[in-house]
């Protein structure tokens, strides 16, 4: 073609130049005729030649273009017929009005024509329906990646299989691993003889072993209580559907030989450098190991995180010195504050007024003003009655301040003390949290998934009954220029109490000697009776709540409100306590709903029940005996249903998050 165009343009050439002759040879013959004429006759050879040989090569243009037509017409058919390449046209009733042999060969049909996609392939309607243009699809045991064109109502299918097969492979071989901790190797061994310590690790590193052939893990041991474990994301994925055996299998037969050891393990996974993955890895273990051990922590390069196991109450590990230990570090830094800020969580509890009140009286004890955020509005009875017994104390009373006023007040120099909970979204205000930098983090729940961003100091021991008995402790170590109030006493004490169900769960020897020294100070437990008292209009609801138990399975009761009744929090919790003390009950659940937006469930255990875990599925949190969620957008029946799915999956084994 480009040829043609060449010699197209040198003949419009010599047609100009002919022109430009003719003209002269007119311009001759005006002049002398015989010139002329023989000029005219000399001229018309070249053009007949020149005509002639433009009218063939027209005609052999007019015939490459008919051939090229036709080779690209055939191609189009060939293409639409036989290239791997699937297409559909459907109507709007999802019947099939056109498919090409390719897209027919994968469905093992010799035509679609006149099927319904219902019949053929109902996983392509929610493609169609919904607003996507582009999806993979698996069909016939073959994955496609399906593109829509939904104004000509056409359906173009890409084969993938074999990419996703290797994007598989790709993700199942990537590097994970794992940093195996023995919790509580060291208190364990502490007393034991040299043949004692030297069977217990035979028999720990036998298990390990042999659990690692098993699985295929490199395993290797790098200190008395830690361990290397390198695998892939494959065996990862065996090992989750196994809940992670290991776990179970190392407490049951170290409780055979009445060695109560427990192992802990944190595991990087889902990404390619090797750094990050040994990152992830402890930051995994930290999370296990802070939730109270005995179970497994798997952190993501996205920050989810998955949990395997935790089904043990945790042990107590926490020791005089580390609380002397935090307790200096606290101090220090008081000391460099001009102030202490102090928040507990929304809806504030015994526990975290009490808590709250002892940091406040440890910056007292360091000469520094102390301020608690309070929410007047958003407290329940027994705090009501201990803060109106507060009023009649101006000088504490005036310690509580208001959301508004602590952001006013706050300087660069403020230190802020959160109790209670380590989670952001749960205090009272989190315009003080984003505002103040100096944070200090001190609480008694399983850490979660959300924490507090940069604090300067954390002291979270799942081990402890209540915040208020850590704060106890740390006030034993502060310099003694003050006396601790009676009111003050009380506040923390009622706060134990309160955590405690009066001392009858999650206490160690440690809650009963932070009692003890807080009813040295005054802690009048007459007054605490006064304060956690209920009226008859609050034990009336909470029957009204309990009236609607039913067993879902042995030991775990399920008490679920009327969904046009609305209950107050403190009622459905008390109402999961109460249960808690039926004859054959072992863990309660009370769901109700608490305003036209939320349904909350309160969930208790004795312990055999791990509670936090099955609240964890369904995004809440709180301890292995205690724990709550609040549901939101949802109805009632929607999450009794939800509910009873997560306590399915936890007897059968289930503890992932």
């Amino acid at each position: 073609m480009p040829q043609y165009l060449e010699k197209r343009l040198f003949r419009y050439l010599l047609y100009g130049l002919m022109g430009l002759t003719f003209v002269m040879l007119s311009f001759l013959t005006f002049y002398n005729w015989i010139i002329g004429l023989i000029g005219f006759i000399l001229m018309f050879i070249p053009y007949y030649y020149i005509f002639d040989l433009d009218r063939k090569q027209r005609k052999e243009v007019e015939e490459y273009i008919a051939t090229l037509s036709y080779r690209v017409k055939k191609v189009g058919e060939e293409a639409l017929l036989e290239m791997p390449i699937g297409i559909m046209l459907i109507n709007d009733e999802f019947f099939i009005e056109w498919a090409n042999p390719f897209l027919a060969s994968s469905f093992d049909e010799e035509t679609l024509v006149g099927r319904s996609l219902y019949d053929v392939a109902d996983a392509l309607i929610p493609l169609i329906k919904q607003e996507v243009e582009a999806e993979n699809i698996t069909l016939h045991d073959r994955k496609f990646r399906v593109i829509l064109k939904r104004d000509e109502r056409l359906l173009y299918f890409f084969d993938v299989t074999e990419q996703s097969e290797i994007e598989k492979m790709y993700h199942d071989e990537r590097t994970v691993i794992a940093i195996i901790f023995l919790d509580n190797y060291d208190e364990l061994t502490q007393g034991m003889d040299d043949q004692m310590r030297s069977s217990l690790n035979s028999m720990v590193t036998s298990i390990l072993n042999k659990w690692a052939n098993d699985n295929g893990v490199f395993l290797k041991r790098v200190s008395s209580e830690r361990f290397i474990g390198v695998f892939n994301e494959h065996i990862l994925l065996q090992l989750e559907k196994n809940k992670f055996s290991i776990l179970d299998e190392v407490r049951e037969t170290t409780a055979k030989q009445n060695v109560a050891l427990t192992l802990s393990i944190g595991v990087g996974a889902g990404v390619t450098s090797l750094p990050e993955l040994g990152t992830l890895a402890q930051s995994s273990l930290d999370l296990a190991l802070g939730r109270g051990g005995d179970q497994v922590a798997i952190k993501l390069q996205n920050g989810k995180v998955k949990f395997f196991g935790g089904k043990t109450n945790p042990m107590e590990k926490r020791t005089r010195v580390r609380a002397r230990v935090i307790s200096h570090a606290l101090k220090e830094l008081i000391l460099e504050s001009d102030k202490v800020i102090v928040m507990g969580h929304k809806n504030p509890d015994m526990d975290a007024i009490g808590a709250a009140i002892g940091i406040q009286k440890v910056a007292q004890m360091n000469q520094k003003d102390g301020y608690i955020v309070m929410n007047f509005q958003e407290i329940d009875t027994g705090v009501k009655r201990l803060m109106e017994e507060i009023k009649n104390h101006e000088k504490l009373f005036s310690r509580f301040i208001t959301p508004e006023q602590a952001l006013e007040s706050a300087t660069e120099d403020t230190l802020l003390v959160i109790v209670d909970t380590h989670k952001p979204t749960l205090v009272i205000d989190e315009r003080i949290l984003n505002k103040i930098e100096r944070k200090v983090v001190i609480d008694h729940h399983r850490r979660g998934e959300e924490f507090i961003d940069n604090p300067l100091l954390v002291y979270m021991e799942p081990y402890a009954s209540s915040t208020a008995e850590l704060v106890t402790e740390l006030l034993e170590y502060q310099p003694k220029r003050l006396k601790i109030d009676m009111l003050e006493a009380t506040a923390l004490l009622a706060g134990i109490i309160v955590d405690t169900k009066s001392f009858t769960l999650r206490t160690g020897s440690r809650t009963f000697d932070a009692a003890s020294y807080l009813r040295a100070q005054g802690a009048d437990t007459v007054l605490v009776q006064k304060f956690l008292k209920e009226d008859v209009q609050t034990y009336v609801r909470k029957a009204k709540l309990i009236e609607s138990v039913e067993f879902l399975h042995d030991g775990i009761a399920i008490a679920v409100g009327k969904s046009t009744d609305i209950f107050e929090q403190i009622v459905i919790a008390q109402a999961a306590d109460t249960l808690l003390t039926m004859d054959g009950v072992q863990a309660s659940f009370v769901i109700s709903k608490r305003s036209d937006m939320t349904v909350g469930i309160s969930a208790r255990s004795l312990g055999g029940v791990n509670v936090q875990v099955i609240m964890e599925n369904l995004g809440g949190g709180g301890h292995l005996t205690n724990a709550a969620v609040q549901l939101t957008d949802i109805s009632v029946e929607e999450a009794e249903q939800l509910l009873k799915t997560a306590i399915l999956d936890y007897i059968e084994g289930g503890t992932k998050e």
